[in-house]
């Protein structure tokens, strides 16, 4: 795990190079054929970390490309064999391995009823690149834990790239974020230090908003994965909302703010948290892991990510555990 959460800047590198025009990743051609179609409607179908990636994706659809999107149930289509009308629909998997039933099901059923289809993954030779009309590689390379750490970071800049040869807007500061990648990995003592604060954890709250809120719940899967904390996403805006009650000083939150208007969403939170006496870990723009500025709001999270997934192996190890054997866990999970 230490050693693929540290390739990610390479990973990014290798992906932003194929990138272009005819290159490895398929990225223009997916676009290209997204553009083609004008589709009204975007519907992601991932399960597990890829869904975080989905979720990202959907907040990039929403906000720059200016199209409804939403999650997709994969049980409506596969337990429950719906048919839904998807013409007008483009259907987005994103999936690690390409090897999930449910998700290549998805992309069959989906392709039938009209959906145009992407699939995202890090297998070009898998059965779901294969179903889809057009495949984007995020070339992350072998992934050996069971935990995903790189081929995750390599979803969120694959999906930002297509979202953005979509619309055809240019991405400043794309290319700066390997050199803020090795920044932000450089703080690994850093990172080792703080786990010693959640050793002893049962429970834990990760929370975000916008952008950032797909980065909450990537870090409570990681630390439940790895770590066996129960810990709990919620949104900034939803954490106010009832779960708020669940905060005492007693149970650690992890608080994702970057600078843009998600940051400035977290204020309230930020201040209904501290009225609670809690013990806040404040990831991004300050606070006990602070990063380097991102180029743009939307790709803070490839960076914001990283000292969470340090953070969840270092805690794993205080704990006694090792992250590279999580109990009962596989790479790939087989679900209908």
């Amino acid at each position: 795990m230490a050693a693929e959460t540290a390739e990610q800047p390479a990973a990014w590198q290798r992906l932003l190079d194929a990138a272009g025009p005819d290159g490895a990743s398929g990225v223009d051609r997916a676009a290209g054929l997204a553009r083609a179609r004008s589709p009204r409607f975007v519907l992601f179908a991932a399960r597990g970390t890829s869904d975080h990636a989905a979720l990202y994706a959907k907040y990039l659809t929403e906000i720059r490309l200016g199209l409804p999107a939403g999650l997709v149930s994969p049980s409506t289509l596969t337990a429950y064999a719906a048919r839904p009308d998807l013409r007008d629909v483009l259907l987005i998997a994103v999936s690690q391995s390409g090897g999930s039933p449910d998700l290549l099901e998805c992309v069959e059923v989906a392709r039938g009823q009209g959906a145009l289809t992407v699939a995202v993954t890090n297998n070009a030779a898998s059965a779901l690149a294969d179903a889809a009309h057009a495949h984007v590689d995020v070339l992350a390379g072998p992934e050996r834990a069971v935990a995903a750490t790189k081929s995750y970071t390599a979803q969120l800049l694959a999906l930002h790239l297509l979202v953005s040869r979509i619309l055809g807007a240019p991405d400043p500061g794309v290319d700066a974020l390997p050199d803020l990648g090795e920044q932000s990995l450089a703080r690994d003592d850093r990172v080792a230090a703080l786990a010693a604060r959640y050793r002893f954890a049962q429970r834990l709250l990760t929370t975000g908003r916008g952008y950032s809120y797909p980065t909450a719940r990537e870090a409570a899967l990681k630390l439940m994965e790895t770590a066996y904390v129960s810990a709990q996403a919620f949104s900034g805006a939803d954490l106010l909302h009832g779960p708020l009650a669940l905060v005492d000083p007693l149970v650690p939150v992890l608080a994702v703010v970057s600078p843009g208007a998600g940051g400035d969403a977290m204020a309230p939170v930020l201040d209904s948290l501290a009225a609670r006496h809690a013990d806040v870990l404040r990831v991004g723009d300050a606070g006990d892991l602070a990063l380097p500025a991102a180029p743009a709001e939307e790709l803070a999270p490839l960076l914001e990510i990283l000292p969470l997934q340090m953070l969840a192996r270092h805690v794993a190890v205080a704990r006694g555990g090792d992250p590279d054997a999580p109990r009962g866990l596989h790479k790939v999970t087989e679900t209908r």
